[in-house]
């Protein structure tokens, strides 16, 4: 059946008769009713207005037809935007949101394209050209952010992968051993939970020799007083090449190291003399120098420990057959876990434990981009458009996370519970007398809060609107932060009075 034909006969309204345990109701489809499920966008749109984001990614988009009949490049990006947000990790996915009555106008596109338009689309797209592009966008929205004292959190994440792509190789997969993968190798800012950088790489190179040359490149254009106050990794980056490279930039550094014969030595050492000091939550921690075989110099390590207890203790009998043994009752030696740190910094261990602890916050934003946005999600056949893709959804991700913090500053709110407040409800849209309206119903338990909270927002806005005129895009994008991250303090040399009112 033809598009055509399909639509016409959709047109056609059928009504159903069905028998629900509430009675008999009777059904209709109405396909040309102004209507969208993802009812608050509106208010984010509105976001996306104000502060320039939206426009300036479209204007600077590298995409080009020689076709005339080819999608418009903001048609194409307005679909990409919406279909992130929705939460969609397939490019079929698309299909969902090609009839939304309401959306598509008020992003400023007639229509919204097909999946396979998406696809073609990114093909043309040169990959240097795009990855400048999408670098340079994503860099936008946190780069007043860096003059603010930060952490850099860096990590690389496993994508499994289900057909022939390119890079689909057999690598490190923690949970699908074997299975061919992409790696997704990020560097986020702690705290804010906005994403800095992506690179999408073969299954094989899961390492950081693969990926840091192009994090210390980029760490490299940054002048000394945007550049992060801590480099923070897990054990993967605790190796003699991470650490000579952070130490030649004068770069402070907290990892964690492989328990290997030597660092076992030392523990023994360590454990003997007793002089262990408090590093909260139930951890103890002592300090030491060491010079491990293939390392340059000897580096200050912090070695933490945590006893193990309970009422019964699982302990590895035998590593070789893979058995266990259970420890009942009283356990005649106190038993410990450890884990080691080794630090460029002067921090106490109290300070430095708590700093290693506070990690886990960016394992949760790995986790949200890949589970909850479209990291999992998004492939073809070339990695070049992995490559595209991964940072859409980042860049997405950031304008979303901007949004929701400058709802609640205090707090960040993951997708799985943003997206149920601040952008689900169903809107319909009615026009009388030269006016466009829009009624919203949420059938969410605080919809009453969402209310107050929204109409709050869109005051913030109004305010911020009100004197666009006399700000630079850049002063509109640092008044949008200080208040999404009230936590930091944006140093403003001189800041307009016009600035300084709407911060307040």
């Amino acid at each position: 059946m033809g598009e055509a034909k399909r639509k016409a006969l959709a047109r056609q309204k059928e009504t159903i008769a069905l028998d629900t345990f509430g009675g008999r109701v009777h059904v209709e489809w109405d396909p040309d009713a102004a209507v969208t499920p993802l009812g608050q966008l509106p208010f984010f749109i509105e976001f996306l207005k104000v502060s320039g984001l939206f426009d300036a990614w479209v204007d600077d988009c590298p995409l080009s037809y020689q076709s005339n009949n080819a999608s418009a490049k903001r048609e194409v990006l307005a679909t990409f935007l919406l279909s992130i947000l929705a939460g969609h990790s397939r490019y079929a996915h698309i299909t969902a949101i090609r009839d939304d009555g309401i959306h598509p106008e008020l992003l400023g596109v007639a229509q919204l394209v097909s999946e396979d338009a998406a696809r073609r689309a990114l093909k043309k797209i040169d990959e240097a050209a795009g990855i400048a592009w999408l670098d340079e966008h994503l860099g936008k929205t946190t780069r007043p952010l860096l003059s603010t004292p930060w952490i850099l959190d860096v990590d690389g994440t496993v994508k499994c992968l289900y057909g022939k792509q390119e890079g689909a190789i057999i690598g490190y997969n923690p949970k699908k051993p074997g299975r061919p993968s992409h790696c997704y190798h990020s560097a986020l800012m702690a705290n804010t939970r906005l994403a800095l950088r992506v690179e999408v790489m073969a299954g094989n190179e899961t390492a950081p020799k693969h990926s840091m040359p192009g994090l210390w490149a980029w760490l490299d254009t940054l002048p000394k007083e945007e550049r992060p106050t801590l480099l923070r990794g897990d054990i993967a980056y605790g190796n003699e090449g991470v650490l000579c490279e952070a130490e030649a930039r004068d770069q402070d550094y907290l990892s964690k190291l492989k328990l290997t014969s030597n660092v076992k030595r030392m523990i023994k050492k360590l454990f003997q003399q007793g002089l262990w000091e408090d590093a909260g939550q139930g951890w103890e921690g002592i300090e030491d120098t060491l010079a491990l075989s293939g390392w340059s110099r000897v580096r200050r390590v912090v070695v933490l420990r945590r006893k193990l207890t309970g009422e019964m203790l699982l302990t590895e009998k035998d590593a070789a057959q893979g058995t266990f043994a259970f420890i009942e009752g009283e356990v005649p030696t106190a038993r410990y876990e450890y884990a080691v740190l080794v630090t460029s910094t002067t921090h106490p261990i109290l300070t430095l434990a708590q700093l290693y602890r506070d990690r886990a916050d960016s394992e949760n934003n790995f986790d949200e981009l890949k589970n909850q946005w479209g990291w999992g999600g998004f492939t073809t056949q070339d990695l070049a458009r992995c490559q595209l893709m991964a940072r859409m959804v980042a860049l997405v991700y950031n304008w979303w996370t901007l949004f929701v913090r400058l709802a609640q500053p205090h707090k960040h709110f993951e997708a799985i519970s943003s997206r149920p407040l601040l952008l689900h409800g169903v809107a319909t849209q009615t026009r009388h007398g030269g006016q466009t309206r829009l009624t919203i119903t949420s059938t969410h338990a605080k919809q009453a809060t969402i209310q107050a909270v929204l109409t709050s927002l869109a005051d913030f806005l109004a305010t911020l609107k009100a004197t666009a005129e006399q700000l630079t895009d850049t002063q509109r994008l640092r008044a949008i932060l200080t208040r999404a991250f009230a936590k930091f303090v944006l140093s403003t040399a001189d800041p307009p009075s016009q600035l300084a009112a709407i911060c307040l």
